[in-house]
């Protein structure tokens, strides 16, 4: 209840509103789509530079400016007009520019304004998923991180460390401190998910002599056991196949799956997440008649 707030100013209780927190989440969207188009590339740059230290050559490792989360501001990539403040409101500014950019009239993909409605409907949740306490904004990062992961890894089968391994040491964190799961159960949840991957990983590769799965697969789930306790692992493993299925049929019925195109499993580990996370333990585990 909002006046369990009271300790709290007026503006800070209604952030912490589902509506409020959906607000906060179509901007932190703004800037997933800023983290997912560019952290592949920051990543790149990064193996460039160490592969010439290595190798130590004396070509340049890098062209062009350096590419951070911050800069270079915002540019169209093709005509390069840079995206003023009032073009680049979540989801109205697409729509007063009609999905363009407005110097050259470029189509600007969906997916933008897609991507910051999600994040304001997932933060919405996440409201709703702690009844308006400040623990919610643990969950609406939890959840963005998520979103963020998955993206970039359908886009470059590529699970970056960098939102893998804080996203582990978050849920271990905010365990310690008494604001989620006990301890215990957020230790035993990261390890159940990194060695449930893992060792499927090594069986399957001592099999068939090939690798069926990335490492960072064991990361993220390893993140989710953290967030949501050893017991959800099995419900994450069957939802995330049912989902990689689902999605996989539908890819080949299409034609939009191609002989020996790999389709990343990292997205259906985030998506099965999600589900259970919002979903909450004691029905999730009522679903499997576990109850």
């Amino acid at each position: 209840m909002l006046s369990d707030l009271a300790f709290l100013n007026p503006f800070l209780a209604q952030l912490l509103t589902p509506w409020g927190l959906a607000l906060v989440g179509l901007c932190v969207g703004s800037f997933l789509n800023v983290v997912v188009h560019r952290l592949p590339k920051m990543m790149e740059a990064q193996w460039r530079s160490d592969a010439h230290a290595m190798l130590e050559t004396t070509e340049p490792a890098t062209e062009g400016p350096a590419l951070s989360l911050s800069k270079p501001a915002s540019r169209c990539p093709s005509c390069g007009h840079q995206i003023r403040w009032y073009e680049n409101i979540p989801v109205l500014s697409w729509l007063a520019l009609r999905g363009k950019c407005s110097a050259c009239g470029t189509r600007i993909s969906v997916r933008y304004p897609l991507v910051e409605l999600a994040t304001g409907a997932l933060f919405y949740a996440a409201g709703e998923l702690v009844a308006y306490q400040p623990t919610a904004l643990l969950w609406c990062g939890f959840m963005a991180m998520l979103l963020a992961a998955a993206l970039i890894d359908w886009d470059t089968t590529l699970l970056p460390d960098s939102l893998t391994q804080p996203l582990t040491w978050a849920g271990l964190i905010v365990a310690a401190l008494g604001w989620n799961l006990p301890l215990a159960d957020a230790l035993w949840g990261a390890v159940a998910g990194y060695l449930s991957l893992w060792s499927v990983y090594w069986l399957f590769k001592l099999a068939t002599g090939k690798e069926g799965m990335g490492q960072g697969d064991f990361k993220l789930l390893a993140a989710l056991g953290a967030w949501l306790g050893a017991p959800m692992i099995l419900p994450i493993i069957l939802g995330s196949s049912v989902l990689g299925a689902v999605v996989g049929i539908g890819m080949k019925v299409s034609g939009k799956l191609r002989e020996g195109v790999y389709v990343p499993y990292g997205p259906f580990l985030a998506g099965a997440g999600l589900v259970v996370a919002l979903a909450g333990h004691d029905t999730v585990l009522g679903w499997l008649g576990w109850a």
